[in-house]
Formats: structure tokens, sequence, C-alpha cells
């Protein structure tokens, strides 16, 4: 473990070398909106108006406070939302909390905390100058800056370092079925517009590259999210991510494979956007089509470069929160085991882990709740199912050398039921998801196609029940209440202090 430093400033990790996309495999991600995540003075009651867009009050002293929150759970890493300096006015839309509307790359944004008293500490430090956590991720923006009001309107020389109009495309609303349009055309509106940067041009991709290496260098940043990728001229990505020096995955929002795999060519990584549109529609209802999930992992896994590396994930900031989408405690069960046990990097957002439902309605800005309203509940439901599927996960990545470059197969589905299976033979991971909510009839369902040895004690870790697997391997699996099932060989749970082993 390492020290991450927020101290009152910007939070970030200190590390020797930069993690490798290989490192990054075998961490679990925890994202966070600085603003709504935790208060530097610990309240729990503080309001939050979701609908109303604006500041709430958290900081990264609040995230250090709940330090402890987050590790129970099992995660090695922190995503936090962007640090830079944001359009500071009150804007028809709500203000920046969400730190998308940047307009200073070199400047923090003060209302999470400043650099000023920012300074190296030891590992064994006070919590309240620093975060131990092993990563850390800072999401940025590349692809445009904002402004309060028309593109007619906009004062470039108050932008920072691109003060010009030359480093910016000349305004167009963007057309998606083209795809110079999505990466030259203005995202935003007449109210709050996003000038487009031109990240073509060769002056205006040196002075990114040299930000994003004294960013990375400056706090010792582990890894990046990249924000409306697909947005941005894909030769880019090259030499950032060689000055970066660290790893990057990109937003590219679609559900089409063929669109979104691609992309793998120039980023490390990018968000599991259509793994993500196949499990909200398996487990949105009883009647989910989960064979389509099943097809999904597979054609994922054919038409990807490297599915291990991508950030799996069933809710973030962008999305409605499942729990919007589908109110049922056992269908979110499902959804969690399938983000943190199916192939790639796995992500999940503040807040999923209390099951919120967003509060006044779906989507943006309803799913950017305070996470403070749960109290950081260590009992709830899913925050004990993540501690328990994490922690199942960090075991069969130590030991197994090639679990996390296993390509996740599903080996059986119905139309209530999927199986997937991950890991070499004897240290495999098993899951067996089902769609029929927590009022479903109990069913026995035989998974075959496992891996695991004929007569084989396997244990279902969220139960700690031991069954033996048939001369084939496959196992009986007892389905009841629509809750997931996750089996892993016995002998090789020695010594993991899982169910007592």
């Amino acid at each position: 473990m390492k020290a991450v430093v927020f101290a009152a400033a910007l939070a970030l990790a200190s590390s020797a070398l930069a993690a490798t996309p290989a490192q990054w495999r075998g961490r679990s991600i925890y994202q966070v909106l600085a603003d709504r995540f935790a208060r530097a003075d610990g309240s729990t009651t503080a309001t939050c108006n979701t609908g109303d867009r604006v500041y709430c009050g958290g900081t990264y002293q609040g995230i250090i406070k709940q330090l402890d929150y987050i590790q129970g759970m099992g995660f090695s890493a922190v995503w936090i939302s962007p640090v830079t300096y944001n359009l500071p006015q009150t804007t028809v839309y709500g203000q920046a909390y969400h730190g998308y509307w940047q307009q200073d790359l070199h400047r923090l944004n003060p209302n999470f905390g400043t650099r000023q008293t920012s300074k190296p500490c030891p590992l064994r430090c006070t919590r309240v100058e620093c975060i131990v956590i092993e990563y850390l991720m800072v999401d940025i923006v590349v692809n445009h800056f904002g402004w309060d009001g028309s593109s007619s309107s906009v004062n470039y020389s108050s932008l920072s370092p691109f003060n010009d109009q030359k480093y910016y495309h000349t305004f167009c609303n963007v057309d998606y079925s083209n795809q110079d349009s999505i990466e030259d055309c203005w995202l935003g509106d007449s109210n709050v517009e996003l000038p487009d940067l031109k990240t073509e041009d060769t002056t205006v991709a040196k002075m990114y590259n040299n930000w994003i290496n004294s960013l990375v260098s400056s706090y010792n940043i582990d890894g990046l999210r990249i924000d409306t990728a697909k947005h941005v001229d894909k030769a880019f990505w090259a030499g950032f991510e060689a000055d970066a020096g660290v790893f990057m995955t990109g937003e590219v929002f679609s559900g089409d494979p063929t669109y979104v795999c691609p992309y793998q060519t120039y980023l490390d990584s990018v968000l599991n956007y259509p793994l993500y549109y196949a499990a909200t529609s398996a487990f949105q209802s009883t009647s989910g089509n989960m064979p389509a999930l099943a097809n999904m992992i597979s054609t994922m896994k054919s038409t990807c470069k490297d599915t291990t590396l991508l950030g799996s994930f069933t809710e973030n900031h962008d999305v409605a929160r499942f729990g919007q989408l589908n109110g049922d405690l056992s269908a979110a069960q499902n959804v969690l085991a399938l983000t943190l046990l199916a192939d790639g990097i796995p992500i999940v957002y503040a807040g999923q882990e209390q099951h919120y439902q967003s509060f006044g309605g779906s989507g943006d800005p309803y799913n950017r709740e305070a996470t403070w309203y749960s109290s950081y509940s260590t009992t709830a439901p899913l925050y004990t199912l993540t501690a328990k599927l994490n922690a199942l996960r960090d075991w069969a990545v130590k030991a197994d050398a090639g679990y996390a470059t296993y390509r996740n197969s599903a080996i059986y589905s119905d139309t209530t039921t999927v199986a997937m299976r991950k890991g070499n033979a004897g240290k495999q991971v098993v899951t067996v998801l089902s769609n029929k909510g927590s009022a479903g009839a109990s069913y026995a369902q035989t998974i075959g196609n496992t891996g695991f040895a004929a007569n084989a004690q396997v244990v279902e870790v969220l139960t700690c029940a031991t069954v033996t697997a048939d001369g084939s391997g496959a196992v009986a699996v007892p389905m009841a209440s629509g809750l997931p099932r996750v089996y892993y060989p016995k002998v090789a749970l020695a010594g993991s202090k899982i169910c007592g082993l």
C-alpha cells in the first residue's frame, strides 16, 4: 500500500513508478464525485438536492475521513472526478460541481481543497493528512472546455492555456452519424457550450502533453479516466499516453462492440459500455434478455483487443442508477456480481453499494446523490456483498498468476440464468446469475463446462455452502430468491480466510 496525499489539497498517490496496465488488471476501483461523496465536517445530514445541480460541500478531506469505508469493501483504487478549475458561474444547468466544464488546466478546483498545505507524508501518517490506497485514478477532460453562454459569446482569452480561438474548432452541432463531426463539433448547447479543442493540431497536442506529464508527475497519479474520448482525434492519443506514462481508460459511450473495441488500438482500455447495456437489459426485469448477455460476453471477447483491461461497470455518474431501473435487491446483487467477476477492471460507483435509486428522477443529475445520506452503512446488503466479492477476486488474482488475463467465458445461458467461468482449472471462479428477482421461485440448475475436477468439492462463497461436483465437473446449483451463486474449489481456498478456510 502507498500513501495518497490529499492534505487540504488534491490528494494523490505517491509511488516510485507508474502503475502499468498489467498491474491495473488486479485492481478494483471505487468511483467518487468529490463534491458528493463526503464532507470534511463528517456530516451525514447536510442538504444536497441533486436537482439543484450545485456544489454540496464534498471535499478531498471528506474522502480521507471515509477511507475505512472504501477499503472495507476491498477496493484498492479510487477514481476521483476532475480536479481542474471549472467555470465558476451558476448557469442555466447549475454549477460545475461535477468537474467537466474546465476553464484552466493549471489551477485546481478550490471547492474541493487547495494545494497550499499539500505535502508528502509517510505510509504511516495521520488520516487527517493522508489517504492510504494503492492506486489513484483521476478523471480528465481533453475534448473541451466549458463556457456559460452561446458559441458566439465565448471569451477565449479567459481560458487557459488555450486562450485563443485558433485552438478550437469552428462551432458546429454534432452529427452522430459522421465520425468527423463527432470529433470536431461541439458538445453542449447555447446555454452552456463546450468549445471543442483542435486535438489534431500539433501545438494543442504539445500543450496538452506537457500538461498531463506535469499533472501526473506532480501528484504521482497512477491512472487516468478520459472523459468523452470518442470526441477526440484518434491520432492524438499515442503522444498523450506516452507523456502521461500511466494507464488510461476512455469513455466511448456506445453499446456497439464494433465501434467501441477499435479504441483499444489507441488507448489501453475503454469502459465496457456494450456489456453495461446488455447487463441492464438482462436484469432490468424478470423478462430480461439473458441469452443476449451471454452472447455479449462472447462478442466482446472476440471483438476487443483485450477484455481483461476494459472497465467493467453497471453504474456511473452518466447513466441511471440500476436501482432506478429495477429496485429489486436480488437483481442488484446479480449486477454487482457481474461487475466484479466478469472480465476487466471492476468499477463500482459511490452509492451503488447502498442500493441508491436516484433522488427525484433518472439519470443526470439525479444519479449524483450525496453518499453521506447513507451514513456510510457497512452492514448494507450490497456493501457486504461487495466486500465478499472483492475478497474472492483478490484471492483469485493472488492464487492464480493467470487469473487476471484469463478471458471470461459464458458457459451456460437460458431465459433466466447465465453462468460464466474465469480462471485456470483448479483456481477458477464460476458465477451463476439469475434475473428471477427476490420473489422468484427456487430451482436447481446443473452447470457444466466448469473446469472443476471430477467429484471436486467447491464452495459457494456467498453462503459458504459446500457442494460436490459430479464425475464431469458439473455442479447442481440450488438457485433461490433470484440470488447469484459464486463457486471456487475448496482446496484452493485454503489460507484465504474466505468462509473460514
